[in-house]
Order: C-alpha cells, then sequence, then structure tokens
C-alpha cells in the first residue's frame, strides 16, 4: 500500500502535495567559491520535476571560508549570491515541488577554513578547532539570521537549520564535542542554548516563515550525543517553534566505522531514530536512511515512525522513483548499490559526484556541465 506516500501535509503552514521530500545531500555542484552553477540548477530542476513535494537544498554557509564544508559549499553568507538564489528557488518551483534551504557552518568540519572552529578545541582529524569565544558565537548566531533573510528574500518557502552531521550546532549539543566551562556547557539545557538561540535569532529575523531542523539524534559513538539526550533536546526545539525534525544519526568521525558502514547498508536503517523522536513530539518528523521501496516508505508513515520520507542518494540515482512508485511501476527502478561508495570517493576528492549507474548520455552530459 503506497497510498500514504501521496497524502497531503502541511508544514509551518506550507502545504506540500506528498509525504516525500528530497533530503540535502552535499555532491560538490557549486561552482568555485559557492556560486550557484548551471550544474546545480540542473541537479536541482531534475529533483523538482521527480513528483517529490518537498526539495531540500543542502549545506549553504552562513560564513565563507570558516563555515564551509569545502570551496564548493553554497553561500548564503552574502549577498553577491542573491540572483543565484533566487534562479534556484525558481527552478525548484517551476518544477512543481516546494523549496527550502538548508543553512549551516561547518565548525570543526570546515574544510575550507584555515583554521577551524568549534565549541572547543577537539582534535579532528589532525587539526585541531579554535574554541570560540563567547563574542564570536555571538556574531555567529547573528550569520544564521541574516543568512536566513537572504533565503527568505530569494523566494524560498522554508529554511532549515543545519542540526546534524556533527555540524556546529550539534557539536555544542554534543557532550563529546562541548567541553566549554561556561553558560554553553554541562547540562543538556546549557549545552543547548546556542542552537534554540539561533532558531530565536532566525525567527525574529524572518517572522512568518517555516523554519525546520535537520536533527542529530544519535551520533553512534561511545563518548557522543545519544536518544538519551536527543529525545528532550526534540522536545525543546519542538516547543521552540521548529516546523518540522529530520532525523539522521552519525558523524563524519562515525560514518566510516565497520559497524555503521554495514548499518548503512540496511533499508531503512535511520527509522528507529526518527520514531524514537516522533513519540516525543507533536511536529512533523522526515525519517530517512536508505528508504528505497515503497513499500518500505509507505510502512514507515503507516506505522506511526515519520509524517514524511527524506529521500537522498534513492532520488539522485533514479529521479522517477516517485513516479515509478506511484504508477507501480517498482521494477523499473534504478537503485543505489549499497556496495559501491564512488559517489563518496568522488566527494572527498573534491569533484563533484555522479552515480555509475545513470545512463550512459546523462552521466555524459552532467560531466560536461562541469567542466
Amino acid at each position: 500500500m503506497i497510498d500514504p506516500l501521496f497524502t497531503p501535509i502541511e508544514l509551518g503552514g506550507i502545504s506540500l502535495k506528498n509525504r516525500l521530500t528530497m533530503a540535502p545531500l552535499y555532491l560538490g555542484y557549486a561552482g568555485a567559491g559557492g556560486t550557484v552553477s548551471p550544474l546545480l540548477l540542473e541537479h536541482y530542476k531534475m529533483m523538482a520535476g521527480s513528483g517529490v513535494g518537498l526539495v531540500v537544498v543542502e549545506n549553504a554557509t552562513v560564513d565563507h571560508p570558516i563555515g564551509s564544508g569545502s570551496d564548493r559549499t553554497i553561500r548564503a553568507d552574502t549577498d553577491a549570491n542573491a540572483d543565484g538564489l533566487a534562479k534556484l528557488a525558481e527552478t525548484i518551483h517551476a518544477g512543481g515541488a516546494r523549496a527550502c534551504l538548508q543553512i549551516n557552518h561547518a565548525g570543526r568540519f570546515a574544510g575550507a577554513a584555515p583554521e577551524p572552529v568549534a565549541p572547543s578545541a577537539v582534535e579532528t582529524f589532525g587539526r585541531t578547532p579554535h574554541a570560540l569565544t563567547e563574542a564570536e558565537i555571538d556574531a555567529i548566531m547573528d550569520r544564521f539570521a541574516d543568512a536566513a533573510r537572504r533565503v527568505k528574500a530569494a523566494g524560498f518557502d522554508m529554511v532549515e537549520l543545519h542540526g546534524g552531521t556533527g555540524y556546529l550546532l550539534a557539536q555544542f549539543v554534543s557532550p563529546r564535542t562541548n567541553r566549554r566551562s561556561d553558560r554553553f556547557s554541562g547540562a543538556l539545557e546549557n549545552r543547548a542554548r546556542v542552537p534554540l538561540e539561533v532558531l530565536a535569532r532566525v525567527r525574529s529575523a524572518v517572522g512568518d516563515f517555516p523554519i525546520g531542523y535537520r536533527f542529530l539524534a544519535d551520533e553512534w559513538l561511545p563518548d557522543g550525543l545519544s536518544l538519551d539526550e536527543s529525545v528532550p533536546f526534540a522536545r525543546m526545539l519542538a516547543d521552540a517553534g521548529v516546523a518540522y525534525l529530520s532525523v539522521m544519526g552519525g558523524t563524519y568521525e562515525s560514518f566510516f566505522l565497520p559497524e555503521i558502514v554495514t548499518r548503512s547498508k540496511t533499508p531503512g536503517y535511520m527509522t528507529d531514530l526518527a520514531a524514537a523522536v516522533r513519540t516525543a513530539v507533536d511536529v512533523p518528523v522526515i525519517a530517512a536512511g536508505r528508504i528505497d521501496t515503497g513499500a518500505l516508505a509507505a510502512s514507515v508513515i503507516e506505522s506511526g515512525k515519520a509524517d514524511l520520507i527524506g529521500l537522498a542518494r534513492p532520488l539522485w540515482t533514479d529521479p522517477e522513483w516517485p513516479r515509478k512508485v506511484r504508477e507501480r511501476r517498482e521494477g523499473e527502478v534504478i537503485h543505489c548499490d549499497p556496495e559501491c561508495d564512488t559517489c563518496m570517493q568522488m566527494v572527498i576528492k573534491g569533484r563533484p559526484a555522479f552515480c555509475v549507474r545513470w545512463p550512459h548520455e546523462k552521466l555524459r552530459r552532467l560531466k560536461e556541465m562541469f567542466e
């Protein structure tokens, strides 16, 4: 039964035509310096035309280069990119989907930064970040608000705060990476101050405009954030007025652990995290994590584990996924191969990601756009 996937729902007062969303996925398609490139526009044209109700554009930085994961991270920290962002929102709308832009500060994972910053000086892949002062934290919170204003002005329908993947907002909440000794440390209520204050400042900046949150439920690290603290944090965010919570697990420090690599090959491997959050909040929850068949996606909705489905690699691999599922043509779906990590290796090398399962003509055309 796949019909539950194609019923409408509202997020923060914005109506979506169905329960399918494109989950944010970094592919390195922006131009050098974070511009909106022809390749990026072509990619989101395909994603919006897939039939999903909402497209969430990935990881736009609020502070380049110190907050950028790479030099090809989209920039939302400058008015110089305003026209590109407006064209991106227009492209998604033309494809028939609602448009959301995710804004982020990468913190200790800022690959473009000469010296990364973080809540505490915790070594990260051979680099030790600068521990932020309270004045610097205050400035970063304002940059989130400024970026959200640009998102709204560009014509997007909503904005998403990136509190996942172990980026800066999550670094403050995590007991593993927040080892401060001030009002931002210690008990969960203190570690949650920065993301909650960012949410408040963004709300003040954009007014009646939906604000979603990419939510890290479990770092999958022994000394990291886990459900016993993330679920109460989810309640705080819901009480503070987020439009939805998009639930995920893991960070760059756990993604490549052998047990996590094995887990990530299992269909629906993050749905239990979404379900744990869903039982605790009264805002819509998005579940993701290799939900690659219509039957699995429908069961997640029907069982109450989540309200919406986030499709990342399944949709990227086959943008016809929603249409084929709705028309009972799942046998024609091109599936992401869980044993293949070609796209990840390309991103790690600073190259745009392409799927080896794509038709040759599509692969050639997109490569030409990048080159």
